[in-house]
């Protein structure tokens, strides 16, 4: 039986293994190492988070990025953007030189078993553990509009979909969203010569403005301080502070992990964007159809003016939900032991553990409940080194062979975030 199985191979999974198998644990990682950026994200676009805030987390801090860069011949400079290309390949750097063989199968099924937990693998292998770290990052939570769910793939996509896009050469294509995913999307389509416009619920279009130099005068910085989420203070207390993010009142938590950082544009896509794309801000699709050729798309205004158009496909670059619901690998009585917050994801204690001992949880799923730093590579560091320390802590409290107690029994050892009002 062993101590750890660690469920997925992205800068949070990686970063956990690190640190679990610097702490003597008995441990296994399965998943396709930095997949979500090698399978899912187009060739040309960047990073947008700083080089400083992308480092991936071991222990003594050796195998950072710019470490990666270094002997690489790249760049890792303040306001120099990252390839996609280039940081997955870190992250697979970083795989062999800071964690145990990683076990490329996927797992199927996670269970409540004798011990603690039953971890299927998708060739049907069985394995023991006496706790589960689920780090699957986003796919999961795949979030499209309702008007355009039912629409075959040939028409709608999510933009996670796509590796390339080559296939839409010469093509009519709108991509729905005022993000960062939306707005790259459309400047790689544009570049290649697919004619493409973007549909946004917003009024207008935000865009990031290039971050202020590194070194400034004092005052600048005491005014708005660096950090992983951008200049201020409060992007610091996001970035630097989740342990007392999760002290502010749910419905508070909640509110931030939906609308801070919202949709924006890197200042370094802006200039390929605008010009280049038709750009439709303040529209929302209330219903879509197949119709010959493609996709015919009803749209309203904010000011209650319809609209018709028709594409040959959609690309829905429209984020990402975590629920509960959604992690189907959970089986069915496992994922209804979950206490969940308001917003439908899963509640976890102070140390990323759920409401089900032993079953810890790592990344977007838990921006409810330590804040915007978890949607991003900046969130790895505070997560691996927690969720660990949680982990041994586990390891502790259940001797090897006894049973992990459930949620309502007198050995309990979890609690929710304060509910503060």
């Amino acid at each position: 039986m062993y101590d750890l199985l660690v469920v997925g191979a992205g800068p949070y999974g990686l970063s956990i293994a690190s640190h679990a198998a610097a702490a003597g644990l008995n441990l296994r990682v399965f998943g396709r190492p930095m997949a979500s950026w090698r399978d899912h994200m187009p060739r040309g676009m960047f990073l947008k988070s700083e080089p400083w805030a992308s480092n991936l987390s071991d222990p003594g801090g050796r195998w950072r990025l710019d470490v990666y860069c270094a002997e690489h011949g790249l760049t890792a400079r303040h306001a120099e953007p990252i390839p996609v290309e280039a940081f997955a390949s870190y992250g697979l750097w970083f795989a062999r030189h800071a964690v145990p063989e990683v076990d490329e199968r996927m797992v199927t099924r996670v269970a409540h078993g004798p011990g603690g937990f039953a971890v299927v693998t998708e060739d049907g292998e069985m394995l023991r553990a006496r706790t589960v770290a689920l780090a699957v990052g986003v796919m999961p939570f795949v979030e499209v509009p309702q008007a355009l769910r039912g629409l075959h793939p040939a028409l709608v996509t999510h933009s996670s979909h796509h590796s390339d896009l080559d296939r839409f050469r010469g093509k009519d294509v709108t991509v729905i969203g005022g993000g960062q995913a939306a707005l790259e999307t459309a400047a790689l389509l544009s570049e290649q010569g697919t004619r493409v416009r973007v549909l946004a619920r917003a009024d207008q279009l935000r865009w990031n403005d290039m971050p202020p130099a590194w070194e400034r005068p004092w005052w600048q910085t005491v005014r708005s301080p660096h950090s992983g989420l951008g200049p201020g203070w409060r992007n610091w207390f996001y970035a630097e502070r989740p342990d007392l993010f999760r002290h502010l009142s749910e419905p508070t938590r909640a509110r931030i992990a939906a609308t801070a950082l919202g949709p924006a544009g890197a200042w370094w896509v802006r200039d390929r964007v605008e010009g280049s794309v038709e750009l439709l801000p303040g529209h929302e699709v209330t219903a879509a159809s197949a119709v010959p050729g493609g996709v015919r798309l009803d749209t309203m205004s904010r000011t209650g003016t319809p609209r018709t158009l028709e594409t040959e496909h959609v690309i829905a670059a429209t984020g990402f939900r975590a629920r509960c619901d959604r992690l189907g690998l959970l089986s069915d009585e496992l994922r209804g032991t979950l206490a969940a917050l308001s917003d439908g994801s899963p509640a976890v204690g102070r140390e990323f553990e759920s409401s089900q001992p032993g079953l810890f949880l790592a990344g977007l799923v838990t921006a409810s409940g330590f804040g915007p730093a978890m949607r991003f590579v900046q969130g790895a560091p505070f997560t691996a080194t927690t969720l660990v320390r949680g982990v041994r802590r586990r390891l502790k409290k259940t001797p090897t062979g006894g049973t992990i107690p459930v949620p309502g029994g007198s050995s309990r050892d979890w609690s929710p975030a304060p509910a503060r009002r």
